[in-house]
């Protein structure tokens, strides 16, 4: 057992115990173990994981299925390190947000959280198609009893509008992969990389995969899951949906469309490129009509999702690089975001934005953190946001001119529905006994929120650690695309660019200089 194995079996014997003990107050407690446990884990691989290492590495292997060829078997490589170490962090946090505030059937909601926590790094870590697809689709049975049991008033519908659409998308990639077996024999995730499928089989291929994808993202126009699982879900199901759930999307595009299927995902990337700016616009410009503040925020998911799309297939290392940093911010300020709201509703019983106001003289510490929160959102200078939206557009902006121009309004578009809905909420009169009878954050719920900002405040100054680890990975798959030179994938485009511009040729700098 290596430590992938052992993130993914702490989090399922917290569960276990919680199952076999009927105490609900210790149920908790074992809750809050297991994440933590896990997330010191998952900083276990990170300490152990090789940002030189450009392929997968700290293999584990274990006989699954011996007849058909199926492994247990976890890798991960740099993207797929990061998203574990997301989903670990949240993890503990989204209980202990959830410590004095959820009641009913407080045993099964702990447990919910585990064993989709659980699947979600097997389905990062997965290195055989048949045990990503088994995850992948397993990861919807947690999180529809979180907002079929948990949620809100429209619980029912939104869990199975949920369910429906992203199992759907999941059955047409499996079809994929059962020709995939096929054609090598095995699952084994390399030896499928390493097929040699002609365009055909590329292009039906790719759809069949992409299709499961984007719905999971999601982008337009299979997007409208999105908002009514966000307004129905608990608070700790809108945190994990946005921050971890969504992320299933984009790494299955990085991790299994573009690598397997390179010429078709070339085919395809104007296409999907103009569905991520309308993705991005969409998005946009409805939040900017949502007057229910946690509605808001679940459309900002659909435009800020559509500029992680949108970095990955601008094919390009700056854009799709941060695109994977991109995942990670969001994770943070929405999570962040959804957080505040429900700490917010847990006080006053309503998210419509028009029933507040005033409220920083009230609640000045929630204030605070809503607005860097926010600023994070609409990717202020300084904070995470930032450092992953801006090299985005200027990674598309460098090979699809048209995409990066109007994928910029996104930004324009995310300040006013952010600043708009924070000015109504958080300044003015203080009005109404509601509002003036606020209570600000408690210390346990400011102690949830501190460590996420500290790291939206790290990420937005310091960001090259980041880009370190998924650089090396992120350009691996571009150049199995074709779209970058395998052995210097980024320093020698730039050289070369330098040096035409100074009259130089490619490769050889100084001749400028010396001229």
């Amino acid at each position: 057992m290596g430590l992938i194995t052992l993130t993914f079996a702490l989090l399922l014997a917290g569960a276990l115990l919680i199952a076999l003990d009927r105490d609900v107050a210790r149920a908790k407690v074992y809750g809050l173990v297991a994440s933590t446990a896990a997330f010191i884990s998952s900083l276990g691989l990170a300490w152990q994981f090789d940002t030189a290492e450009a392929g997968l590495q700290l293999t584990e292997r274990a006989a699954w299925i011996p007849a058909i060829g199926a492994d247990f078997h976890f890798a991960i490589d740099g993207v797929s390190l990061v998203l574990i170490l997301l989903t670990t962090f949240l993890t503990p946090l989204i209980l202990l947000s959830s410590w004095n505030n959820v009641s009913d059937r407080l045993r099964g909601y702990v447990m919910a959280f585990l064993v989709l926590a659980a699947t979600i790094i097997a389905v990062f870590a997965a290195a055989d198609l048949l045990v990503f697809y088994v995850f992948f689709e397993f990861s919807l049975v947690p999180m529809y009893l979180i907002i079929g049991i948990w949620g809100g008033a429209g619980r029912r519908y939104a869990a199975v509008k949920f369910f429906l659409y992203t199992l759907l998308g999941g059955l047409v990639m499996l079809l994929g992969v059962l020709y995939l077996y096929s054609q090598a024999g095995t699952f084994e995730y390399e030896a499928i990389r390493a097929l040699d499928l002609g365009i055909v089989e590329q292009r039906w291929l790719f759809l069949a995969f992409a299709l499961a994808f984007l719905v999971k993202v999601p982008v337009f126009p299979v997007h409208t899951w999105l908002p009514d699982a966000h307004t129905e879900a608990p608070t700790g199901g809108s945190v994990f949906l946005a921050a971890v759930l969504l992320k299933m999307g984009t790494f299955g595009l990085l991790r299994y469309s573009l690598p397997l299927f390179p010429d078709a995902t070339v085919e395809a990337a104007p296409w999907l490129l103009a569905l991520s700016v309308v993705g991005v616009l969409y998005g946009g410009i409805v939040a900017l009509m949502q007057r229910d503040i946690k509605r808001l925020i679940a459309y900002s998911s659909v435009s800020h999702m559509g500029f992680v799309v949108l970095g990955t297939f601008a094919l390009n290392s700056t854009a799709t690089s941060a695109s994977v940093v991109q995942m990670i911010n969001h994770g943070l300020s929405t999570g962040a975001l959804f957080l505040l709201i429900g700490f917010l509703y847990d006080r006053r019983h309503t998210r419509q934005i028009a029933a507040f106001g005033g409220l920083a003289k009230q609640v000045p510490v929630m204030a605070g953190l809503w607005l860097v929160v926010s600023l994070s959102s609409l990717a202020l200078p300084g904070l995470n946001g930032f450092v992953g939206e801006f090299p985005i557009l200027l990674g598309t902006f460098q090979e699809v001119r048209w995409a990066g121009i109007l994928a910029a309004f996104g930004a324009i578009l995310a300040a006013l529905y952010l600043l708009w809905a924070y000015q109504r909420m958080f300044h003015g009169p203080l009005e109404g006994a509601d509002n003036q009878n606020t209570v600000d954050l408690k210390p346990l719920e400011i102690g949830v929120l501190t460590p996420i900002v500290v790291l939206i405040v790290a990420i937005g100054i310091y960001p090259k650690p980041l880009f370190d680890v998924v650089e090396p990975s992120v350009d691996r798959v571009l150049a199995e695309v074709g779209v970058i030179a395998e052995d210097e994938p980024v320093a020698a485009a730039d050289d070369d660019d330098a040096a035409d511009e100074l009259g130089a040729p490619a490769g050889d700098a100084t001749a400028s200089t010396n001229e």
